[in-house]
């Protein structure tokens, strides 16, 4: 089992310094959420929620998570750097590419690329991408990301894209490629984990018999596409934690592999970094008890 925390907290001028206390206490990784841009009024279509509502509003600050990461990175030396979870289908593969192979070159070796296909119609349409085919569109993102870390000449003809013969120099630190997640709750979104990803991530909305019911499927689907041999990194959030410990136990015995911790936010005012830090230290003995 491995903790990750969720950097959003506070401003993020202070995100590479609580990184680095973090990775001091045993925390694994660091997660950035991400979203392009907000319209100015936010629909109630936020699939994660009874009323629909997102918990973000349309003014909310919004930075761009591999500049962010990076900052991060120059502060730390193993805790890896993950998206929680990165809009892939709002961007050309060879930027997203490009982003994700510098990021871990600059990391030596710690990225991890978590994706979602997008919830947000309107975030789509502000930049001209059709949001419909965003799901068949991201399958084939993932193939040409896949493509373009490994192989040396790239040559790809799709459904959306036509791209090569082409070279894409250097190749990502991690072998074949970085690690690569998938969220979503949807029978669509469990199969594309299964069949396309090393592992899952979740928002950590669900209760723990609906998180266990979500890992029964992703280990039938991933069965069905014949990879029920290779390792399903399960990556879940987690508010609990800070007041139940033991409850680490019960997400192990379901098959969780990670779980991502969220400081809570103080009631009236704005989380200080000296508020993070006590929420790090009080996990330190958590960390080293699930080592």
């Amino acid at each position: 089992m491995k903790l990750g925390l969720s950097l959003f907290a506070t401003s993020p001028e202070t995100f590479a310094q609580i990184a680095k206390r973090a990775e001091e206490v045993g925390f694994e990784s660091v997660w950035i959420p991400e979203h392009l841009v907000f319209p100015a009024e936010l629909p109630a279509t936020y699939p994660y929620s009874k009323d629909g509502r997102a918990p973000v509003r349309p003014g909310t600050p919004l930075y761009d998570p591999w500049v962010t990461l990076a900052f991060v990175a120059s502060a730390t030396k193993t805790i890896r750097l993950g998206t929680s979870v990165y809009v892939l289908p709002l961007r050309h593969p060879l930027v997203t590419a490009r982003a994700v192979t510098t990021l871990d070159l600059l990391s030596g070796g710690r990225t991890i690329l978590g994706f979602g296909v997008g919830w947000l119609q309107e975030e789509f349409e502000i930049v001209g991408e059709q949001f419909p085919k965003r799901g068949r569109r991201s399958d084939e993102i993932i193939e040409i990301l896949k493509k373009l870390w490994s192989e040396k000449i790239i040559d790809h003809h799709g459904e959306f894209y036509d791209l090569g013969p082409l070279r894409f120099e250097p190749k990502s630190v991690q072998k074949p490629h970085p690690p690569i997640v998938i969220g979503g709750e949807s029978r669509a979104a469990l199969r594309r984990a299964a069949r396309l990803g090393d592992g899952w991530i979740g928002v950590g909305g669900q209760s723990l018999d609906e998180l266990a019911r979500t890992v029964e499927q992703l280990r039938a689907f991933r069965k069905e596409f014949g990879r029920e041999a290779e390792p399903l990194e399960i990556t879940t959030g987690s508010r609990q934690l800070a007041n139940d410990p033991d409850a680490v136990e019960k997400y192990r015995e379901i098959g969780v592999t990670r779980l991502n911790l969220t400081p809570p936010l103080p009631e009236g005012r704005r989380a200080t970094i000296d508020d993070v830090y006590a929420f790090l230290d009080d996990c330190g003995n958590l960390a080293a008890r699930i080592r």
